[in-house]
């Protein structure tokens, strides 16, 4: 009668548990079908002096916008911010290939600066440009799509103090907390991060 018993137990238990477990593999496989759906943001910031709020805020409204990111610097080491913050970043900026994103979109703080003139910086914001993505920057960082031929004829809104560096680049100053110009969506500090992160959600959409 045990044997008996046994036998009709494993009968039991075991399709119970083979269904569990494709239940389970099925769903990690949907989930990660979802993930490769959900359109993709490089957030490039610093390797030291981020704006900490421009960051934090600008991803924080891309995640409520159901919108997946990946953070990368000119270091892959612990980046720190201006207000202490620190942040590990996902891929180096070099290693970035627009093909496989869907916008990118540069932080400012003091530390953006090392941007400004970086010919990688700038190959990455203009093949994000001629591919027909997204390019954004906040505070001090639309200096960098300035400086990479991107803001020529463009409305644009940077940080006060360099408001005529992008003008004496072609630039059209708008003073609203986000501008947005074609596929170009730029803000002029840290208080207009949770809108500028929920513009380029909305334009991804």
């Amino acid at each position: 009668k045990m044997k008996r018993f046994l036998k009709l137990l494993i009968l039991i238990i075991i399709p119970i548990l083979l269904a569990t477990f494709v239940n389970l593999e099925a769903k990690a496989i949907l989930k990660k079908e979802v993930k490769k759906m959900k359109k993709t943001v490089v957030i490039v910031i610093a390797s030291k002096n981020f704006r900490d709020k421009e960051l934090f805020d600008t991803k924080k409204s891309l995640d409520k916008g159901g919108i997946n990111t990946v953070i990368a610097s000119s270091t892959l080491n612990k980046v720190t911010g201006v207000e202490g913050n620190t942040v590990q970043p996902d891929i180096l900026l070099k290693d970035v290939n627009m093909d496989k994103y869907d916008a990118i979109a540069f932080i400012g703080g003091i530390g953006s600066k090392e941007y400004w003139d970086d010919p990688t910086a700038h190959k990455v914001a203009k093949q994000a440009y001629d591919n027909g993505k997204i390019v954004a920057a906040i505070c001090m960082a639309p200096v960098t799509l300035a400086k990479a031929g991107l803001l020529n004829g463009k409305k644009f809104n940077v940080w006060e103090s360099e408001v005529e560096t992008i003008k004496n680049l072609g630039g059209r100053y708008y003073p609203e907390p986000v501008v947005v110009d074609g596929k170009i969506v730029t803000g002029p500090n840290a208080d207009a991060a949770l809108a500028f992160g929920q513009k380029i959600a909305e334009m991804l959409k």
